[in-house]
């Protein structure tokens, strides 16, 4: 296992990081995780040299960290840095903070938190943290020893990210890239700005919730293999990550012992600058690829903007057109749903018809939106 450095904390974290949101589960219960083999798969990470574990609050209903509490005992919580996240969303009140991280503690059976994040720093919420003193609290809870370094996720917009990373002295931030999302979200900039400020750099959805392993539309699979180079397409994806400097551990989701023992395996040689100029030029061909799949033909130019009645149209867009890209009805459902503001939502669109005289592709918005809706919320089965 290759080890990089925490930005300015002088710590050394595995280049994979174990994350804990879609560990294997009992019958498709979210809820029921299959501890035995979930407990497995976490402890022969560890063995081979994995020192960050990922959980949050929420993730498989609530039951990851009291599992990953379990999980990590026999001296195995030593051996990691443990890492979980305040749920913003539900913070109304300051004393809110301190009753959820005391919730946090006792459910992971430790005494302190490693790396502390507020979990998905959206413009609605963060004012409404601000107000309820969540910096004051993050210094608090760092001098009593109950969180060791402080952080954030984000699922926002560059700009937002910014005023965030500027507005505390974090010690690391958690954003999400992948060769595909280069421009989203915080995207390459934020990589970048986080790099300048000298934070830690966790990386999530590497392989943008699956969407960029598995199985392949046969024109992508057939990209893959005109390379030469014997690679999965999960191996390219975490390698084109890898490969930035700025990044200090990259999370994987995994949920089989195979996937576990195939990315340890990879990660033994996740060095930066370590990809070819042909093998970057083969990544490229992929992501124009699946771009050329796309449903809206959106450029994320902006214009349509600001919409009056608040509608984020290149973010509906964007993930719309990831629903056709790589046909995942899972990941596009949670970003629409869960990632995306109520108020920036296609639901809100009152067809007024201004973005549609601002826009340079001539889309027909309005119909767009309606239609990226109807698809986008439609329940999961």
């Amino acid at each position: 296992m290759r080890y990089r450095g925490f930005g300015q904390t002088g710590e050394r974290v595995s280049a994979l990081g174990f994350g804990c949101m879609r560990l294997p589960v009992v019958n498709g219960q979210e809820d029921r995780i299959d501890e035995n083999q979930a407990t497995r798969m976490l402890r022969r990470a560890v063995d081979l040299g994995v020192n960050y574990v990922d959980t949050a609050y929420p993730y498989h209903r609530g039951q990851s960290e009291p599992f990953v509490g379990r999980a990590l005992q026999d001296g195995y919580r030593e051996r990691v840095f443990l890492a979980t996240k305040l749920p913003s969303w539900l913070i109304q009140e300051p004393g809110d903070c301190e009753r959820y991280l005391q919730e946090q503690l006792e459910r992971l059976q430790t005494d302190r938190i490693d790396c502390y994040l507020l979990h998905n720093i959206k413009k609605e919420w963060w004012e409404r943290l601000l107000d309820c003193g969540v910096l004051e609290f993050l210094d608090r809870a760092v001098q009593q020893g109950q969180i060791r370094y402080a952080g954030f996720s984000f699922h926002d917009e560059y700009d937002h990210f910014v005023r965030v990373v500027d507005a505390y002295d974090w010690d690391f931030c958690q954003i999400q890239y992948n060769f595909m999302d280069q421009e989203v979200q915080a995207g390459k900039a934020g990589l970048e700005y986080a790099g300048e400020k000298k934070l830690g750099v966790v990386i999530m959805e590497p392989l943008r919730g699956g969407s960029l392993a598995g199985e392949l539309p046969e024109d992508i699979q057939a990209a893959w293999e005109q390379s030469g180079i014997q690679r999965s397409a999960a191996e390219w994806a975490l390698r084109w990550v890898w490969d930035h400097p700025q990044v200090s551990v990259l999370l994987s989701g995994m949920s089989s012992l195979e996937q576990v023992e195939e990315n340890c395996r990879t990660a033994n040689d996740a060095r930066p600058h370590s990809l070819s100029r042909d093998e970057l030029e083969t990544v490229d061909r992929v992501r124009q690829m699946y771009q050329e799949r796309m449903h809206v033909d959106c450029t994320g130019c902006g214009y349509c903007l600001p919409c009056p009645n608040g509608v984020n149209i290149p973010r509906i867009f964007s993930i719309y057109n990831a629903r056709s890209m790589f046909q995942d009805t899972r990941w596009s459902h949670l970003m629409y749903t869960m990632s995306t503001n109520d108020a920036e939502r296609a639901d809100n669109c009152i067809q007024c018809g201004e973005c549609e005289e601002k826009c340079p592709q001539d889309i027909p918005i309005a119909a767009k939106l309606a239609e990226a809706h109807q698809v986008l919320s439609e329940p999961l089965e």
